[in-house]
């Protein structure tokens, strides 16, 4: 199909408020096998179902990574999450032991063993999740890496035999505060599960749950890593503190997004402190390379 050919298509999509149009209509025809599927998927993507649920994968850092219907999308800017959690996975200079909690299709696991094994470094990777359409993906996904894939909310999934030996656990808790979700696009509102979304009224309930026992899981040394908007990483921060985890925040602002680290050392205070009333000290603001 030429330029020309194309061209209605586009316009279509563009009508319909989608901002990569040409992308997109490149991408519907190599999905199509005629022309009758061609515009089932346009009145699919036009009606507002997400490109990736229409396409059956996403890229996630040079990935091609399995999604269905029904199946949290993975955002870009999580990447930046599983950079920060390689560099500190390379630091520790031996296997490591990971855990993807909260693993929606499972695309940070893969991408953070793959990216791993480039340097010669094994990970032994658990993921779980609450959703059974996405563990499904995960499985799938995870195949090639032979992680461990199970479903559960969040620590009752997990294997006892993980306790204390958890290197970095990466968290994609949802965030999004329940007021806030109607304000969503439609692709996430109305076709990722609620669950993925839907943080609680300040959208940090998950990592509350998450951080009130994370020390237990966490090998000495261990890092939690989760994603928050600017707003939330203070209280995410403190958050990890009142748990016993030295916390720090780091942000992309190429990417546009912040991540907050909570790591188990042996002499943290037993009482929180502010970071953000003692000059910021903790936090590190880093650009994408």
């Amino acid at each position: 199909m030429t330029a020309r050919d194309t061209g209605p298509l586009v316009a279509r999509l563009r009508a319909a408020g989608c901002v990569f149009a040409e992308d997109e209509a490149a991408l519907l025809l190599s999905a199509a096998t005629d022309p009758a599927h061609l515009e089932a998927l346009v009145a699919q993507r036009i009606a507002g179902f997400p490109l990736e649920h229409l396409l059956g994968w996403t890229d996630f850092r040079g990935l091609r990574v399995t999604v269905a219907p029904g199946v949290f999308v993975p955002r870009q800017r999580t990447g930046f999450l599983v950079e920060q959690a390689v560099t500190l996975a390379r630091a520790l200079g031996r296997p490591v032991v990971a855990l993807d909690m909260c693993c929606g299709c499972g695309a940070l696991g893969l991408a953070f063993t793959k990216e791993l094994a480039q340097d010669g470094i094994r990970v032994e990777l658990t993921a779980t999740d609450i959703e059974p359409a996405a563990i499904v993906c995960a499985r799938e996904n995870l195949a090639a890496v032979n992680a461990r894939v199970l479903e559960g909310d969040l620590f009752d999934a997990v294997p006892p035999d993980l306790h204390g030996r958890v290197d970095v656990l990466l968290a994609n808790t949802p965030y999004v505060p329940s007021d806030h979700i109607r304000d969503m696009p439609p692709e996430a509102r109305d076709h990722e599960p609620r669950r993925a979304l839907d943080g609680g009224v300040d959208g940090l309930d998950v990592l509350r749950r998450i951080a009130a026992v994370a020390r237990d899981w966490l090998a000495p040394g261990g890092h939690l890593l989760v994603e928050e908007s600017e707003a939330q990483a203070p209280v995410a921060a403190d958050i990890m503190r009142t748990h016993h985890l030295a916390a720090r925040i780091v942000e992309c602002e190429d990417m546009g997004a912040t991540v907050v680290i909570g790591t188990r050392t042996p002499d943290f205070p037993t009482e929180p402190f502010d970071e953000f009333a003692q000059g910021n000290a903790s936090t590190q603001k880093e650009d994408a390379q």
